[in-house]
């Protein structure tokens, strides 16, 4: 791929997608297509347009007026799944997180898709937007989910066609649906420290994760007072603003953010803020930079985000309590995207997972490579997420493990809806849920 010469290109016209951008991070790609093997989509389709390093030179030649953004070049940046693998495996440390998230805000700014989306906009606009980053509307909704499962009227409704008469992305919610059960009660705003207190924190519960898996939020907190923290909980947090931040809306994304730094601020003084998915951990993270991306005023943004941790993360740097129960399982670990490519989160939660006496992990082939959750890429983006869930649920087989491992939501519906469809179901398991069993006598 030849690369005009920098000093030929033309500052670019502000009024053009991807204008707003630093210039010099487009630059800082050097185009020597070492990320293209740790692409997703690339490895799947061997165009050169789905690889990192063809986004960002489409996206430059954008910014630079040499190539319209017309609807194909629309269909390569909306097939990102933004994992972020290539800033993992580039040795220029190209920011590409920040160059695609503001270059879709653009994109939605000004109005342009390919029109090769199955998400009608009604779908868009009333469950991505308008249920899933609000829990307690989320809770709600699965409210008749919970009592058909209870009822085993889903099952009845698959065998008899009912599901296949939902539309389309209606239908892909319900094959991604877990078993929910009974649901846990809300976490207390207080849970005290055992032992000698070594540190406070606060827990960060977020939307989905919250509606689906408060069992984690509760196994989260347990192994933290085991550790000596103080846990407190803020009732006024709000989602972490990553459903509509990588979709490119940018202004609600922002105004969860500032929410959060008012609710966790009114805590006092904290020695973290701790987060037990991904996802939300990564955009937490990432703040600063959203403050930025959107010439916002930082209002504490930056300030906050340096106090996010990842459960684990936190735990390795405080030193945890080894755990004394034994819980003998064979299982292989799964490396969320945004845990161990944005965050850069690999070691600790491998560390953690080996001081439980009788836990035995498997390698997993590809253990970094996405699973095709990516938020809510599986619904926007079905026939790449499902080719990308079934190449990851084949590797899982092939460990012949009896559980799996995984520190993110979206990853654990993705793999445990794969696993299903295969014929070989396996509990998807959050590492918080092995350790808690650890500690409990």
């Amino acid at each position: 791929m030849t690369e005009p010469s920098h000093n030929t290109v033309s500052p670019p016209d502000s009024a053009r997608p991807g204008a707003g951008i630093d210039y010099e991070r487009f630059l800082d790609c050097v185009h020597c297509g070492l990320c293209t093997s740790a692409c997703p989509t690339y490895l799947e389709t061997g165009n050169e347009n789905d690889s990192p390093r063809g986004r960002i030179y489409l996206m430059r030649a954008v910014t630079d007026g040499r190539v319209e953004l017309s609807s194909s070049v629309a269909r390569h940046l909306e097939l990102c799944l933004d994992c972020r693998s290539c800033e993992s495996a580039c040795p220029s440390g190209v920011q590409y997180g920040r160059l695609i998230e503001p270059f879709r805000i653009d994109m939605q700014r000004e109005g342009i898709q390919s029109g090769a989306s199955t998400v009608p906009a009604w779908f868009k606009r009333g469950v991505l937007y308008g249920l899933f980053p609000y829990a307690d509307r989320l809770r709600l909704a699965l409210a008749p989910a919970r009592l058909m499962q209870a009822l085993g009227l889903d099952r009845l409704a698959d065998r008899m066609g009912v599901t296949k008469l939902l539309p389309g992305p209606l239908q892909r919610m319900q094959r991604l649906l877990p078993a929910l059960g009974k649901l846990p009660p809300v976490l207390p705003e207080i849970l005290p420290a055992r032992g000698k207190q070594r540190a406070r924190v606060a827990l960060f519960t977020g939307c989905v994760a919250d509606a689906m898996f408060r069992q984690v939020h509760w196994a989260t907190a347990r192994v933290l007072q085991a550790n000596g923290c103080e846990v407190l909980v803020p009732r006024a947090q709000v989602c972490c603003g990553a459903i509509h931040y990588h979709s490119g809306a940018g202004g609600p994304a922002l105004e969860f953010a500032q929410k959060n730094v008012q609710a966790f601020a009114s805590l006092g003084s904290i020695d973290a803020v701790i987060v037990n998915v991904a996802g939300c951990g990564s955009m937490l993270k990432d703040y600063g930079h959203v403050a930025e991306e959107m010439a916002a005023d930082d209002e504490g943004l930056s300030e906050f985000a340096s106090k996010v941790k990842d459960v684990s993360e936190f735990l390795m740097q405080l030193g945890p309590v080894p755990p004394t129960t034994n819980v003998p399982l064979k299982a292989t670990y799964h490396d969320a995207c945004h845990l161990c490519h944005a965050q850069k989160i690999r070691e600790q939660p491998r560390k953690l997972l080996g001081l439980v006496p009788g836990l035995q992990l498997l390698p997993l082939a590809e253990s970094d490579i996405c699973c095709g959750a990516a938020g809510s890429y599986n619904l926007t983006e079905p026939e790449m997420a499902d080719r990308l869930g079934r190449r990851k649920a084949s590797h899982i087989r092939e460990t012949h493990a009896d559980a799996v491992i995984s520190a993110n939501a979206g990853c654990t519906l993705q793999i445990a809806a794969l696993l299903k469809e295969s014929g070989q179901p396996l509990p998807v398991l959050h590492p918080m849920e092995i350790l808690d069993q650890a500690y409990r006598s």
